[in-house]
């Protein structure tokens, strides 16, 4: 069974118009320092096996000046135990952008099949920025953590605006000089730059969710030295980065829709209506409910908007949205119900990742902008239109230092991509397979879930031609579209909803 611990979260986010790149771009500085660096590994940790090395890699942080400050990028390795076999070096990311990859080489290393582990080194890192590699930090109190709520009027509005300046501020003074290099296109370069310095020719790579803009910015600034890639779960490139927050909105609404027929269609399970306009009147009426007085879920208080914002996700996966909904029922009917699972966020990952998207691309400056754009997608959006265009603290950011990068290539590629995906909608993998012209796609037709090899719902039609293509380099003759049954859960996986 494939099991990797995948981040594969999406940071809220925007683009501007993005310029071209031209490949190989790092080929004409003077580089030479860092790719013939001699790597020293060791092991990672008493606690961890002994086939689990790490070692440091040393990077510019401006790729324009290579001979200025310099970065520390934490990497890993674990060795292919059948030297003859091996094929070279496969790389991963986790997503994010934010997520630290040091340990899924040890984690692939237990869940990918034979004939994969056998054709490659595995390699890992932390992006620049993100846990052991030259960390940031804001130095923000636990309160500053937490994203503003939705924007439901002009106090709310204000208050978030002053949130989101204050967490720029404090991000720019604790890390000064930095920001603007801390984007993509610069994560990509120094990927190329541990791929030289493991002594390879060509990198394979896979990535989920932002881990499939890293993938695909690599195709486009390095395409001779891309191998076998494989992405999952794919971001619209077009919409990097704040319209692949605000698609979450549009997208919502079909799959609002498709969960409240399945669930209609299994009242006598969940009891929230017999048909779907009785189950969408039974959430809403929970929502109204939590607006009038607070709903307590696992010790806290949900109002509406609470509640709207954990059931969002949860609607694409029909089995877990019934569930969830249905002990929201329960909370409001004034049972005692636990809280969601949920992982705790650190200042370092809200740092870096403010960091990526901020810095990849230009946002709007004027908080106007996000006001009139809250108020708009409010009113088209009524189920999570008022979270999605708010102001974020990109408005105050420093500018990065370049602009965004276009993907535009033929460079032979693999993308997989679940139907019903709450964080990377089908109709921006669409793009992405539009903008990589050498890749072939397969959509898993009614798949569930936030990654389609490593996620809570196990589609050997997705995986089986996967872990092919990544042991022989044959990609599918065509795109590539199989069905499955919606609902059904991963063995063992753990449940989203309560």
């Amino acid at each position: 069974m494939l099991a990797l611990g995948l981040t594969a979260t999406l940071a809220p986010s925007l683009a501007a118009g993005p310029a071209a790149a031209a490949p190989d771009d790092a080929g004409a500085r003077d580089l030479t320092r860092y790719t013939q660096q001699k790597l020293t590994w060791k092991r990672c940790a008493a606690d961890k096996p002994a086939k689990f090395q790490c070692a440091t890699l040393t990077v510019p942080l401006d790729y324009s000046a290579p001979k200025g400050k310099t970065l520390k990028v934490a990497v890993s390795r674990v060795k292919t135990s059948k030297p003859g076999k091996r094929h070279g070096v496969l790389t991963f990311n986790p997503g994010g952008p934010g997520g630290p990859g040091l340990d899924l080489p040890l984690e692939a290393s237990e869940g990918l099949p034979k004939a994969v582990l056998e054709k490659y080194d595995l390699i890992g890192f932390d992006p620049r920025g993100v846990g052991k590699s030259s960390p940031l930090t804001c130095g923000l109190t636990g309160a500053e953590q937490r994203f503003p709520r939705a924007t439901r009027s002009r106090a709310e509005f204000d208050r978030n605006v002053k949130w989101a300046r204050t967490v720029a501020d404090k991000c720019r003074t604790k890390n000064r000089g930095v920001l603007p290099y801390i984007n993509t296109r610069n994560t990509a370069r120094d990927m190329d730059v541990l791929r030289a310095a493991v002594g390879e020719k060509k990198l394979s790579y896979y990535g989920v969710s932002y881990g499939t803009a890293l993938g695909a910015v690599y195709t486009q600034l390095f395409p001779k030295r891309a191998d076998r890639v494989l992405i999952d779960s794919a971001v619209d490139p077009e919409r990097m980065w704040r319209g692949m927050f605000r698609i979450w909105a549009e997208e919502v609404g079909p799959a609002f829709e498709r969960w409240s027929k399945w669930t209609a269609e299994r009242d006598a399970t969940y009891h929230l209506g017999t048909s779907p306009a009785k189950v969408q009147r039974t959430f809403w009426k929970i929502v109204e409910r939590a607006d009038r007085e607070p709903i307590v879920v696992g010790g806290e208080k949900l109002d509406g908007a609470d509640v709207r914002n954990i059931a969002r996700p949860e609607f694409f996966s029909v089995r877990g949205g019934a569930e969830l909904v249905r002990e929201l029922k329960r909370a409001a009917g004034g049972a005692t119900v636990p809280a969601p699972p949920q992982e705790p966020v650190t200042d370092n990952e809200l740092a870096s990742q403010f960091a990526v998207v901020c810095a990849d691309a230009a946002w709007p400056r004027d908080p106007e902008t996000y006001y009139r754009d809250t108020v708009r997608d409010t009113a088209r959006y009524p189920l999570y239109g008022d979270f999605t265009s708010g102001i974020v603290p990109c408005a105050f950011w420093p500018r990065g230092a370049e602009p965004a990068t276009e993907v535009d290539n033929d460079v032979p590629l693999l993308l997989v991509q679940n139907e019903w995906d709450s964080q990377t909608p089908l109709v921006g993998a669409r793009n992405m397979h539009r903008a990589l012209k050498g890749s072939r796609m397969i959509t898993v037709d009614e798949g569930e879930g936030h990654g389609v090899l490593f996620g809570d719902h196990r589609y050997p039609c997705a995986e089986n031609p996967s872990m092919r293509y990544l042991a022989t380099g044959k990609l599918p003759a065509k795109d590539v579209t199989c069905h499955v049954t919606p609902g059904q859960r991963r063995a063992g996986a753990t449940p989203n909803a309560f």
